[in-house]
């Protein structure tokens, strides 16, 4: 089943759960031997080869899945071995069910012990589900230990055990999936924050249970490839380069011309008609010979930068741009432009040290770092909650807000948020950050819509970057990723 667009709280399955149950009359122990049935056809799809698999389980329900899992398993011919974290008596309700009827199956219950997972090509974590608030506790956290040692392919039930299944942050120990089967609806925690490093490739069972759209708004969306053609439509035959819109990127102080210089290429790679780059006199030669499309402007005084606006459409600010007095000029003459803008970099860290007032019609694009200055707050507690953090960005600042990172998120008052699941860690290298001020830019030139530019942006610089990454994410260059953008916007 492939993968939904809408994700959802920890609170909001458990919502959909109960209404199951109590709304549409599926007894809770039908879902539970619906989720073992999708556990064992998944695990066998993934691992066809694999006869012996050890299944890891836990006191509550999570564990429940585990305990139907190794009924049918045993039912199918599978070697099952499975290993109780919690004492029988502590089961309750559904799960205590499907212990017994594990039992009365045949099978066997032995308690956990990490010497007992060498018995099993595969290794299911069914420790710990959606439920769990604050940090694993001891016995938890040394059976998770004993899993991430393993040596075996880890198949995790609904989320990996240790996750916050909202803020994808481990609290304490977390197993380190290599395939996450969650059910009834997607999880935010498995694609946001840490969330994807601990769960692996993560697919997905509805168990028959479809969310209703009146009761249930998503809490973020996955941004996905269809929206490409939407912000960026085939072209008329007769179109020409006046139709798809005027950048200013303003930016490169004294000896930084690689800046504009990457993001003015990215905002050509993608479409936009012409792109003008305002910049430090000195920067001018060797951008112009870097890459002779652009025109390039030698920014001696604020006037000049005040004609320039003028002509355009869309303005960027911020790569290389610096903290010098000559680039609060620049950034007090674009902030006082009526023109939409994209914010970046340096011209961020100046608005940290600022009080300028919100506006509607501005993309901002913090890393971690500069969203922590712009908050006031450090960078962990950005990562520990980044939907917090989002919020917390667009009720200080409005507009469309790129909160970068992996899984970069896409906010703006009123819609529902967008996480990006593509990219890769070779991307963590200088300039990239400049490649995608200039794509969000120059796609917003073309489509004039800020929510589109962000999301279509963001997505389109992932797969750039995954496109730049295929011989390897070492070694790869933000102007790697400049030249894949034409592909990725061509779809």
């Amino acid at each position: 089943m492939a993968l939904p667009i809408a994700l959802y709280s920890s609170a909001q399955v458990r919502a959909l759960d109960a209404r199951a149950i109590e709304v549409l009359g599926i007894p809770g122990y039908t879902l539970m031997k619906r989720a073992g049935e999708a556990a064992l056809r998944h695990l066998r799809s993934r691992y066809p080869l694999a006869h012996r698999i050890v299944i890891a389980c836990g006191g509550g329900n999570n564990g429940g899945d585990g305990y139907v899992l190794g009924r049918f398993a045993q039912a199918a011919g599978l070697t099952v071995t499975l290993l109780a974290v919690a004492d029988a008596g502590q089961l309750k309700g559904e799960a205590r069910q499907a212990f017994e009827d594990f039992r009365a199956s045949g099978g066997r219950v032995r308690a956990f012990a990490p010497a007992l997972l060498a018995e099993g090509e595969i290794v299911v974590d069914a420790l710990l589900g959606t439920g769990l608030k604050g940090a694993v506790r001891p016995q938890y956290a040394a059976a998770i230990e004993a899993l991430n040692a393993s040596g075996r392919p880890v198949f995790a039930l609904d989320v990996p055990s240790g996750l916050d299944a909202d803020a994808g942050v481990p609290l304490g120990e977390a197993v380190r999936a290599d395939c996450t089967l969650t059910f009834v609806a997607l999880k935010t925690g498995l694609l946001v924050g840490d969330g994807p490093e601990f769960a692996g490739d993560v697919v997905f069972d509805d168990l028959e249970i479809e969310p209703s759209a009146e009761e249930f708004a998503p809490r973020l969306t996955r941004i996905v490839q269809s929206e490409v053609p939407q912000a960026l439509p085939r072209r008329r035959r007769a179109a020409h380069k006046g139709d798809f819109g005027r950048v200013l990127i303003v930016g490169s102080g004294a000896g930084m011309p690689g800046a504009t210089r990457l993001a003015g290429e990215a905002c050509l790679r993608v479409g936009a008609g012409l792109t003008t780059v305002a910049t430090a006199p000195e920067n001018v030669a060797a951008i112009a010979a870097g890459r002779p499309e652009l025109i390039c402007l030698a920014l001696s005084e604020p006037r000049v930068l005040t004609d320039a606006l003028a002509r355009v459409d869309v303005v960027a600010i911020g790569p290389g741009l610096g903290r010098s007095a000559w680039a609060r000029a620049a950034l007090e003459a674009v902030l006082a432009a009526d023109k939409p803008l994209v914010v970046d970099a340096d011209a961020l860290n100046l608005l940290a040290e600022s009080q300028v007032a919100p506006r509607e019609d501005w993309i901002l694009t913090p890393h971690p770092g500069e969203a922590s200055r712009l908050l006031g707050v450090t960078i962990q507690e950005i990562q520990q909650d980044r939907l917090t953090a989002l919020d917390r960005l667009l009720a200080r600042f409005h507009g469309t807000i790129v909160l970068k990172g992996a899984g970069t998120l896409v906010g703006a008052t009123g819609r529902t948020p967008g996480v990006c699941e593509r990219g890769n860690p070779g991307m963590a290298s200088a300039g990239t950050g400049d490649v995608l001020t200039g794509t969000i830019a120059g796609i917003l030139a073309q489509c004039r819509d800020p929510w589109a530019a962000a999301r279509v942006g963001v997505l389109v610089h992932a797969m750039a970057g995954d496109a730049a990454a295929r011989g390897g994410e070492r070694g790869v260059l933000a102007s790697d990723l400049a030249r894949e953008l034409h592909h990725t916007v061509n779809l």
